[in-house]
């Protein structure tokens, strides 16, 4: 498995509403890919439906080739965290990785070499109900990283860390995606998303905007990812054919790739 994902067409509609309007794009093993948009692009909506939580209406959502729920081994391929509440808060942070290990018949050495690596060795018999927002993100971090998987998928993994925290978070990624690892992430700070990615997947009302190397999209004008991104994504430019909304610059990114 090389961890390569492939999003084609990806539309998803609820009833009149379109929350994801064909996406395509493609995310790279061996590197950090940012997956950006304003409250209510649709980014959410398309990693569910990468993950198999929500069937698209047109489209494809693959890993290697595959939908998620086609893979052999969907635990050890693809570990994901879409959010921080899905843990039984009188359980202890250890008993919960070794739970998820034996459901999915991973070695139990791989939950003391997940809670040194995300940070969590010294409250991992604490029960959850204690932790902090950021101790429940590394928990969650924690329990993707159990199977060893080649793609990893993170909607805000970086909600309530520290300063400290952020910044093993950024040396922990890079590190997956230097191991040859699919890492996409999520994020509303755009400060460290800068830090952090090699690509960058910028969404908008549900339709592509930018898909591109960090340094495409702000080297030529050395401009900052915030002012690329506000540009991208508040400044619509309307197909005449289609009836779609692009922005002018990321038009004009998409004509020079065809």
């Amino acid at each position: 498995m090389n961890g390569r994902v492939t999003v084609d067409g990806l539309t998803k509609r609820y009833g009149a509403v379109t929350a994801v309007d064909r996406l395509t794009f493609d995310v790279e093993p061996g590197m950090v890919t940012g997956f950006l948009g304003p409250n209510g692009a649709g980014k959410t909506t398309t990693l569910r439906m990468l993950l198999g939580l929500v069937a698209p209406t047109a489209g494809r959502a693959l890993i290697d080739g595959r939908r998620y729920t086609e893979l052999s081994e969907p635990r050890r391929s693809v570990g994901a965290v879409l959010e921080t509440t899905g843990f039984h808060p009188g359980r202890r942070g250890r008993d919960h990785l070794r739970i998820l290990a034996r459901a999915g018949k991973i070695p139990s050495s791989r939950v003391e070499e997940v809670l040194e690596r995300v940070g969590l060795g010294d409250a991992a018999d604490r029960r959850v109900s204690g932790y902090s927002l950021g101790m429940r993100q590394r928990l969650g971090l924690a329990s993707a990283l159990l199977g060893d998987p080649r793609v990893l998928v993170l909607d805000e993994p970086a909600n309530g860390l520290d300063p400290a925290g952020v910044a093993e978070l950024r040396d922990l990624l890079r590190g997956l995606a230097a191991e040859g690892r699919t890492v996409l992430m999520s994020s509303h700070v755009l400060s460290e998303v800068a830090q952090t990615v090699d690509r960058v997947v910028v969404v908008a009302a549900g339709t592509l905007r930018y898909a591109g190397t960090l340094t495409d999209l702000t080297g030529a004008k050395a401009r900052t990812l915030e002012a690329a991104f506000l540009e991208l994504t508040s400044t619509p430019d309307t197909d005449p054919v289609t009836g779609t909304t692009t922005p002018a610059h990321g038009r004009a990114r998409e004509e020079r790739a065809l």
